[in-house]
């Protein structure tokens, strides 16, 4: 790239972003832009007054919808919600082809630029996927809010009742994030979403960008955070910012999937340790209460914990994974950005080539050019030479005032959507790590509670059966000898004696002998 001292930038050369003449310098403050509507548009003005309506002709949808959302900066001050939307009513359909599911979509609005005031479509995942990729073509210095993964909960059924009710949480969120936007609200493929009839959305999916297209754009991004050269250090410190913060929740994550397995391995464990002390109460008599008491704490355990599990994957996983894929979606918008400010960089280097041409024209001698050879004057092949260089410079100039202006626009953009995520950021994970504390809090207080019952339970059955030992009838106690009796009433048998044939008698037969 030229120095940005070259005396050629005095003829109308435009500013760079931040008020910088020439090219870009890492010294530079992308964020520190105080460019206003009537600014942009006084923008446009800058070299021949001639040349300004073609230069606003060349102003790509990109520069339009980022001044767009410029302009309704003061909506989103003042709070104006004029568009609600709402999820639900999950519903399945049973095709030759295929099983899906479809949600239903109900808006309600008072803009003007809506037949009426409310509208009720079914939409199913493909759709919402299809807008989201609409609003990232038309507006791709904005942050787009994510959606879920298609399959985002390997251990349900995508067709089971906690699977669907976490799904269309997920896409309510994703939709209230899009209408609350200033700028992403007013983009007309939402309103196609929002309004049109199945078959009139099918028309409009069939006209989607293809995967070319995608491939193409995805490349571009990928090839512009290598080229860059002079990427502003806000930037680089926000790409590190985004790396870690996406590193982190991806930990989280991947604990939080852990546990909930260990979790569920502890759950199984209890079902089959409860049914133990039930069956060992039918063998042990004596042991029957404390068993049984034993068994009804687990089984208490085991509920609570069944709660724990639900609550920890459908209620604390589904934002950690949405900011996982927000993180995923801030990368990508830095490499749009970037590949904005590459093509100006590449821009103004073009520019400096063509003076840089034009300059050694003044100086070289054309006696030996083509034209010269095929019989031309060098002083007219070097007169058509710089009116060729003088039109290039001057196109050249149009289109650095464009990619300035974009990348002024998407720099404007990016700080505005990096502000409200992180407000929102900030929000959703007090909200989410304070609902984890209060449900860890509930669950072992509802551990501690059923093991406290069962404990009292059994140290009131222990008493209730010293009790009734204690209070037993001597009646009912073996019998043990009189000791008032006499000695002498007492006789004591008489020990066998032997008889004449050998047999064993009594004292009365050894008599009678």
């Amino acid at each position: 790239m030229a120095d940005g001292t070259d005396s050629g930038f005095s003829e109308g050369q435009p500013s760079g972003p931040g008020g910088y003449s020439g090219p870009i310098s890492p010294d530079i403050d992308p964020l520190n832009i105080t460019t206003s509507t009537v600014d942009l548009e006084e923008s446009l003005d800058m070299g021949a007054e001639g040349d300004a309506k073609s230069t606003r002709d060349d102003i790509t949808a990109l520069t339009q919808s980022s001044l767009a959302g410029l302009r309704l900066d003061d909506a989103l001050a003042s709070d104006v919600h004029d568009l609600f939307v709402t999820v639900d009513d999950p519903e399945k359909h049973i095709t030759n082809m295929e099983s899906y599911i479809t949600y239903r979509v109900t808006t309600k609005t008072t803009r003007s630029d809506y037949d009426s005031h409310e509208y009720v479509v079914r939409r199913r995942y493909q759709d919402f996927l299809w807008l989201r990729e609409r609003l990232e073509a038309t507006n791709p210095t904005h942050l787009i809010p994510p959606l879920p993964e298609k399959h985002s909960f390997r251990r349900l059924d995508r067709f089971s009742p906690e699977f669907l009710k976490t799904r269309q949480a997920a896409l309510q969120k994703f939709l209230s994030r899009i209408v609350d936007h200033p700028t992403l609200s007013f983009n007309e493929n939402l309103t196609i979403f929002l309004t049109a009839k199945a078959w009139e959305l099918a028309s409009h999916r069939k006209q989607a960008q293809g995967i070319m297209g995608k491939m193409g754009s995805s490349m571009r991004s990928m090839a512009a955070g290598y080229m860059l050269k002079n990427r502003s250090p806000e930037y680089a410190t926000m790409q590190e910012y985004v790396n870690t913060f996406g590193a982190k929740m991806g930990t989280i994550d991947r604990i939080n999937q852990r546990l909930l397995k260990e979790m569920t391995d502890y759950q199984q464990d209890l079902r089959e340790f409860g049914p133990v002390f039930t069956l060992w109460s039918n063998s042990e008599t004596e042991l029957a209460p404390a068993m049984l008491g034993m068994a009804g704490g687990v089984e208490k355990c085991e509920k609570a914990l069944e709660q724990q599990i639900s609550d920890q994957e459908h209620v604390f996983a589904p934002p950690v994974k949405e900011y996982i894929l927000y993180a995923e979606a801030m990368k990508a918008v830095l490499k749009r950005r970037d590949s904005i400010q590459m093509e100006y960089e590449l821009t103004i280097e073009e520019l400096n080539r063509k003076r840089n041409d034009r300059e050694q024209l003044k100086m070289s001698d054309q006696s030996y050019s083509l034209g010269a050879f095929l019989g031309k004057d060098p002083e007219e092949v070097r007169q058509q030479k710089r009116t060729k260089l003088d039109t290039q410079i001057e196109e050249l100039l149009k289109q650095v005032e464009v990619s300035n202006d974009s990348v002024e626009c998407a720099n404007a953009d990016l700080k505005a959507d990096l502000e409200r995520w992180h407000r929102n950021k900030r929000r959703d994970v007090k909200e989410v790590f304070s609902e984890l504390c209060d449900r860890n809090i509930q669950y072992y207080q509802e551990c501690l509670s059923a093991w406290e019952e069962t404990l009292q339970e059994i140290n009131q059955k222990s008493e209730l059966e010293t009790a009734s030992t204690l209070a037993t009838p001597t009646s009912s106690c073996p019998a043990t000898p009189n000791l008032a009796t006499p000695t002498s009433s007492i006789t004591p048998p008489l020990p066998a004696t032997p008889t004449k044939d050998g047999t064993e008698g009594g004292a009365g037969d050894g008599e009678k002998q």
